[in-house]
């Protein structure tokens, strides 16, 4: 069952303030407040999901296909499609997920290979 209290939820309420990098009625894109990476931004869908799972089985396709075109732009939209860059997303107890709502990690602007 979806956490209506987890922050990602109450950062989409606007409830807790972020680092906003892109918001639309669909999405929402922010800084990492512990970044990982130079850059490390985090995605988020509007859609009350708890994992990857869950945002697959719930989302339509079209909704599916914007979220991913969105990180898409994201990673275009601050040139990391030059370099290169990581997109993680983490799923469980096991999986290292921290909040329970579905969400990617874009990481770049430096070397990677600390992050496997």
């Amino acid at each position: 069952m979806y956490d209506q209290n987890n922050i990602f939820a109450k950062i989409l309420r606007k409830e807790i303030a972020c680092d906003f990098v892109y918001e639309d009625e669909k999405v929402l894109f922010f800084n990492d407040i512990n970044p990982q990476a130079k850059i490390h931004i985090l995605g988020i869908p509007k859609l009350e999901v708890i994992d990857f799972g869950d945002f697959i089985l719930k989302a339509d396709e079209n909704e599916v296909k914007f979220f991913f075109s969105k990180v898409y732009d994201i990673v275009n939209k601050i040139d990391l499609d030059k370099d290169g860059y990581k997109i993680i997303t983490n799923s469980g107890i096991n999986g290292g997920q921290e909040v329970p709502h579905f969400h990617v990690h874009i990481l770049g602007g430096e070397k990677l290979n600390h992050l496997r």
